[in-house]
């Protein structure tokens, strides 16, 4: 037989009492969180109105620059083709655009991510390039690297009066 023997009053007050410091915790984390993400909305707001708005990611770039190429080439007249078959040639460019458009949308719909990754790889092989003329450029201004400056090897000497 287990015998229960009864809480007593100062076990019941501690326990109540690590209930309320808990909720203390937690009350306090959450007006942290709160105060920060505040703070961060500030800081966000600030940096907008000092540095303009951050670009998106590559997905949404890339949506912004078909939409500005293809609202300049709907507004482009081209005086090649005269009044009459100007009206023909503006549907023409306006189909293509439909099209280009509708093929293009898809692809950045289903691979968001894909954009930001080509962007990176971009960058990185920018950087390699930049490093590697760089080293180049260093080795053609450095003097006394490159084979021409050898000195006077065993030359013919040639007077040319």
């Amino acid at each position: 037989m287990s015998e229960e023997r009864p809480t007593s009053d100062a076990a019941q007050e501690e326990t109540a009492d690590e209930s309320r410091a808990d909720e203390a915790r937690a009350t306090d984390a959450d007006a942290w969180a709160k105060a920060c993400a505040e703070d961060l909305a500030a800081e966000k707001a600030r940096r907008r109105t000092q540095y303009g708005a951050q670009p998106g990611s590559a997905a949404e770039e890339l949506r912004k620059l078909v939409d500005a190429v293809a609202d300049k080439l709907s507004g482009l007249q081209s005086p090649l083709f005269g009044a009459v078959a100007s009206g023909t040639a503006q549907q023409m460019v306006n189909q293509v655009v439909q099209q280009a458009k509708a093929a293009v949308e898809p692809v950045i719909e289903r691979n968001p991510d894909v954009f930001d990754h080509l962007a990176a790889a971009g960058s990185e092989l920018l950087a390699a390039y930049r490093s590697a003329v760089e080293a180049q450029e260093r080795r053609w201004t450095t003097p006394g690297t490159g084979p021409r400056d050898e000195g006077t090897g065993p030359g013919e000497r040639i007077d040319l009066d």
